[in-house]
């Protein structure tokens, strides 16, 4: 059963008897809250989605609204809380994008928005580190490349631009950090969202000295940092509003992107989990950080004893929804037919692999991996007058799975890649799981849309409460007995051997890019 109505508020449940037993995965992503009652031990679960917006109040500021956010949250947990009336429900478990920043007050109310992973204000900043030296010692020591997206750069950022908002923050908070302010009423984070703050210190998981000095803060400033599995009480207020008792356990949980490898079974040696939603990524699970890491990844933590090594591209499913407002605007959403994204995928499936020589570098947001290069800009290469908006578009799909592609590759000199497993909206589509397991040129299983980070999380809140010993294994409590592992998506090896070639040429084409984008600085 789905339902969904005009205000970005979908929910949708199996048709199985209620369960006994529901542990609740809590995803707080980028534009929506999607939060997901799991049956243990049994095939039920209920979905429920709100949707917010990422508001852009000036060129670059890509910023929300933390009330806003929380209200979506609340809103879904209490649709899922209520679907799963009469059941106990053991615990709630927590995922949240990752990089996000909100300034709190002595009070602990919001005097920021909170600043998203997309936000490019400090640019200037993550520049001006990489060119003093200290970008490749801050990498090493955090994981997290320095970067517009990183909090620590946000902070250099308002230390210099907005001193009255520097001195009326008492603390400086993350999503998760928010989030768990709202449903327990404890200020703390975790393990795997600071570290991709900038500001940890990997090999000793605590706050970085170093890291702090440049950013200007102390650590009283940060939350105090917590394990992964650590269980904290819900407050009576959120109780109240969502309909849980108080004190139901709340597992503080993750960040979503090394909680979506959990979710898709992407923990073996060899198994890349790739993500791809408005953004996207690629993992892989080692057992503890590099003890030297390739310039072009990350290194976040899922456990203080699972890291996942990878990257990240700003320039996901957005490319292909601003193709579709910039090129085609006249396809819309048909009643009881294809969405505008369906049409606009279909037309591009019209158009040869290649697209007759046309390419796309996707730079639209301030990218980041593998080249962690801010000021690229987007082009459209080998433009001919033959080309269609079937062309662009598939040019800007191709586009996108070859900058995951390149972070595959990356990964593949850690631990060779044997596999990959896949998760996300895009992968609904046909055209999009076709080219990105032709680009990556692996066995490539496409996983459901429930699975990722909420399953992750949810998976996580089992081991945590000692229900799954054995983190890898806790999944499996919550999927449906006998159902299908994950589609296999099979591609000839032609089309393998044609974006190989592509894949060979895109370092010269982003080099290019580089001389014709610095003529016109």
């Amino acid at each position: 059963m789905v339902a969904r109505d005009g205000g970005g508020r979908v929910s949708a449940e199996t048709a199985w008897p209620r369960p006994a037993q529901v542990i609740v995965g809590v995803d707080v992503g980028t534009t929506a809250a999607k939060v997901v009652g799991f049956g243990v031990g049994s095939p039920w679960r209920h979905v429920a989605v709100r949707e917010y917006p990422l508001l852009e109040p000036v060129p670059g500021h890509r910023v929300q609204d933390p009330e806003t956010v929380w209200a979506a949250t609340a809103s879904a947990l209490s649709d899922v809380v209520a679907a799963a009336s009469g059941a106990d429900v053991l615990a709630l478990s927590v995922s949240t994008a990752m990089h996000g920043l909100i300034g709190l007050d002595a009070t602990m109310h919001p005097v920021t928005p909170l600043v998203t992973w997309a936000d490019a204000r400090a640019t200037e900043v993550s520049r001006r580190l990489r060119a003093d030296g200290l970008g490749p010692e801050l990498h090493q020591r955090s994981g997290t490349p320095v970067h517009p997206m990183s909090p620590l750069t946000k902070l250099v950022w308002f230390r210099e631009h907005e001193p009255d908002v520097w001195a009326r923050a008492r603390w400086w908070v993350g999503l998760k950090d928010y989030v768990l302010l709202r449903l327990t009423g404890t200020l703390v984070t975790e393990l795997s969202s600071a570290s991709g703050t900038g500001l940890l210190d990997m090999p000793r998981r605590e706050w970085s000295e170093p890291s702090l000095a440049v950013a200007g803060v102390s650590p009283d400033q940060l939350p105090d940092i917590l394990p992964t599995t650590a269980t904290l009480g819900l407050s009576r207020a959120t109780a109240s509003r969502v309909g849980l008792p108080v004190n139901t356990p709340v597992v503080v949980g993750a960040a979503d992107g090394p909680l979506g490898n959990l979710g898709t079974d992407a923990m073996a040696p060899g198994v890349v989990g790739l993500s791809l939603g408005t953004s996207g990524a690629a993992r892989m699970i080692v057992d503890a950080p590099p003890a030297v890491l390739d310039p072009s990844l990350f290194c976040y933590a899922l456990t203080d004893t699972a890291w996942a090594v990878g990257g990240a591209v700003s320039n996901g499913g957005i490319v292909v929804r601003w193709a579709g407002q910039a090129l085609a605007p006249d396809l819309r959403s048909l009643p009881d037919g294809p969405t505008a994204d369906e049409r606009l995928l279909e037309l591009a499936a019209t158009v040869p692999p290649g697209a007759d020589g046309l390419v796309m570098l996707p730079y639209l947001l301030s990218e980041r991996a593998p080249l962690w290069d801010p000021d690229l800009t987007g082009a459209f290469l080998g433009l001919r007058r033959s080309h269609t908006r079937g062309h662009l578009v598939r040019a800007a799909v191709e586009g996108v799975a070859l900058q995951l592609t390149a972070i595959v590759e990356h990964i593949d000199q850690i631990q060779p890649v044997t596999s990959v497993r896949a998760t996300g909206g895009a992968f609904r589509a046909p055209l999009w799981r076709e080219i990105m397991a032709a680009t990556t040129g692996r066995p490539f299983h496409a996983v459901g849309a429930a699975e990722g980070s909420a399953l992750g999380a949810a998976a996580l809140g089992l081991h945590a409460l000692g229900r799954a010993p054995v983190l890898a294994d806790a999944p499996a409590l919550l999927r449906a007995p006998g159902a299908p592992d994950a589609e296999e998506v099979a591609v000839t090896p032609e089309l393998v051997a044609a974006y190989a070639a592509s894949r060979r040429l895109l370092p010269e084409r982003i080099a290019a890019l580089q001389v014709v984008a610095g003529l016109f600085a």
